[in-house]
């Protein structure tokens, strides 16, 4: 799951953290290796072209075509670099999101008062999770994909409210 408990196991006296981020398939290591393998399989036809006016017209393609993967993956990964932080104590609950290019957004309520609600729809994504407390409503883990925001939902509602 691409959330993290701090501790594991979040109790009710305990402060806890909960810390989300987007599920990336793609590690840094691995678009190396992936660009890399990506060029040689595209330039293995291009050898045969060598040495004739044929390759100088293909080879802009090829470079467009390494230039717009290149970016495509680039941008993703910055789409990517979301980061929630969920900090609970005895008495508050804080959530901060980190966004790239973006001003850090903030929302604290009083923990007696917070809820978690579940938006099967209507919500800008299936299984829409949002905190409610004080006056004001906030999203959580909208990145996270319909069944880890199911997951995360009933994680959630045991740790704010255990029995």
């Amino acid at each position: 799951m691409p959330y993290e408990w701090t501790p594991d196991q979040p109790r009710e006296t305990d402060n806890w953290q909960l810390s989300l981020w987007p599920y990336r398939s793609l590690l840094r290591r691995d678009f190396v290796l992936f660009m890399g393998a990506t060029c040689l399989l595209v330039a293995l036809p291009l050898v045969v072209l060598i040495g004739s006016a044929v390759l100088w017209g293909l080879l802009p393609f090829f470079a467009l075509m390494v230039w717009g993967l290149w970016t495509a993956i680039n941008v993703s990964y910055r789409r990517g670099e979301i980061l929630e932080e969920l900090t609970v104590t005895a008495d508050t609950a804080h959530l901060t999101r980190h966004t790239p290019k973006a001003p850090r957004q903030d929302w604290e309520a009083n923990r007696y008062w917070v809820s978690v609600h579940l938006h099967p729809t209507g919500g800008p994504v299936k299984n829409y999770i949002t905190l409610r407390g004080g006056d004001r409503e906030v999203e959580i883990g909208s990145f996270l994909d319909e069944a880890e925001r199911l997951a995360l939902y009933d994680d959630l509602k045991r740790a704010i409210r255990p029995s």
